[in-house]
């Protein structure tokens, strides 16, 4: 009986009725009707552990150093409490049994207390699925998991990302091709409850869905799968970090500033400090920075459509000014350079400030941040790719790897130099 549910399930072919409780929820269209993703467990509370050492593993999808890049970058300056330190090991081509092959070397060394994968966009083969492909995917993920275990290391097992057309694929080639993505991701739900992994990431599912509501939102030509129906430019990857970080069990609750309007005082939440307040302006210091995506025009305006198809800023980016006290009527909100204006019936809910202003006064010290873990991160690729597996890695490794260490050293300084506190003021005028 397992071996014919598994089948079904395999072929996308389960009618939806039989076990409809187990599979998440599909949008009304029917470009999702063939789909049947079993529900993903969902964090029971925060997986990270102040400290932790997170190694971020994957192909050449996570060699592209986007999606890392901006769980870092989060970790960073969102959860700073956390100190969390962070390697990516992104190798393109690389399939689940490759990374099998080399973590001992590359990854386990390094003795990381926590990990994510995202493997099988090479495993699936590019092609409609085969018993053959879903029995050695779950063979090295399983594998993968135990290794990491074995280490002592958590892991939160993600799943791969979706394709999009190409000039080789057309639409009913590329639905077969998720088709046995999808059934991969399945594979993972299931390796998760066997090994009692840490968590797992749906990567597949939101890139999916997200990129359907896209075209619609939109543009028909919008690609969250890439130019190349493969490789995520900024959009994508941003999806693929958000599943990432929400797997982790975070709460996004990154602090709270109120202004009680009729006594002319103002208190923050941990990680912000007051330092004045005349009752309609307020200076703040805070040592916590919202997730900020302005400046690079490339990137940034791809990470801010991203947004607009995902919970991210409910679920993970919420730093909130809350306003009791105040009559009725409009007021002219101001942070940094940039205005918006409330009731006083928003005002008293709470104004998730990352959210509602997309320039404002951390974007100049995140994007400093941003910049040195993006340095960083391109010099870990080096480091294993040409170093580790390069002639010199081979003549001495240990050597090769205390070199690159120094190294590296001050680029993870150079992180800590550029998060430093900013000082802001928030200003809230009646009109």
């Amino acid at each position: 009986m397992k071996a014919l549910l598994f089948s079904i399930f395999s072929l996308g072919f389960l009618a939806p009725n039989l076990l409809a409780q187990t599979l998440e929820a599909k949008p009304d269209d029917p470009a999702f009707e063939k789909f049947q993703p079993v529900r993903a467990p969902a964090p029971a509370s925060l997986l990270l552990q102040k400290g932790d050492r997170l190694a971020i593993c994957g192909d050449s999808i996570t060699e592209q150093r986007m999606y890392s890049r901006a769980m870092e970058t989060y970790l960073t300056v969102c959860v700073p409490d956390l100190e969390i330190s962070v390697r990516q090991y992104g190798w393109g081509g690389e399939t689940a049994p490759g990374f099998l092959a080399r973590m001992t070397n590359d990854c386990l060394r390094f003795k990381p207390t926590i990990a994510t994968t995202c493997y099988g966009m090479n495993d699936h083969g590019y092609k409609p699925y085969e018993e053959s492909i879903g029995k050695r995917y779950r063979t090295a993920q399983t594998a993968i998991v135990q290794a990491f275990q074995a280490a002592g290391a958590r892991v939160i097992l993600g799943s791969p990302g979706c394709v999009g057309l190409n000039k080789n694929w057309d639409a009913a080639s590329v639905e077969a091709k998720n088709l046995n993505l999808c059934t991969l991701r399945n594979i993972d739900v299931e390796i998760v409850g066997q090994t009692h992994a840490a968590g797992f990431a749906d990567v597949f599912w939101p890139m999916l869905t997200a990129g359907v509501a896209a075209q619609k939102k939109y543009a028909p030509t919008y690609a969250i799968a890439g130019g190349d129906g493969v490789h995520p430019g900024w959009a994508g990857s941003f999806v693929m970090a958000y599943a990432f970080l929400n797997a982790m069990g975070l709460d996004g609750d990154l602090g709270t500033v109120t202004l009680d309007w009729k006594a002319h005082t103002a208190s923050a939440t941990k990680g912000h400090q007051v330092l004045a307040c005349d009752g309609r302006e307020i200076k703040v210091k805070s040592a916590r920075y919202p997730f900020c995506a302005t400046g690079d025009a490339s990137k940034d305006n791809n990470i801010r459509s991203a947004m607009s198809l995902i919970p991210f800023n409910a679920a993970l980016n919420r730093l909130t000014l809350v306003v009791t006290g105040a009559p009725e009527g409009n007021y002219q909100l101001q942070w940094g350079e940039q205005s918006r204006r409330f009731s006083a019936s928003r005002l008293a809910k709470g104004i998730n400030l990352a959210e509602e202003f997309e320039s404002n006064p951390f974007s100049a010290s995140f994007a400093k941040v941003d910049a040195a873990v993006a340095t960083k991160q391109n010099y870990e690729t080096r480091q294993i790719k040409e170093m580790f597996h390069g002639p010199e890695g081979k003549l001495d490794m240990q050597t090769i790897e205390s070199l690159t260490e120094r190294v590296r050293a001050p680029l993870v300084e150079s992180i800590k130099t550029a998060f430093v506190p900013v000082t802001h003021t928030i200003t809230v005028q009646p009109e």
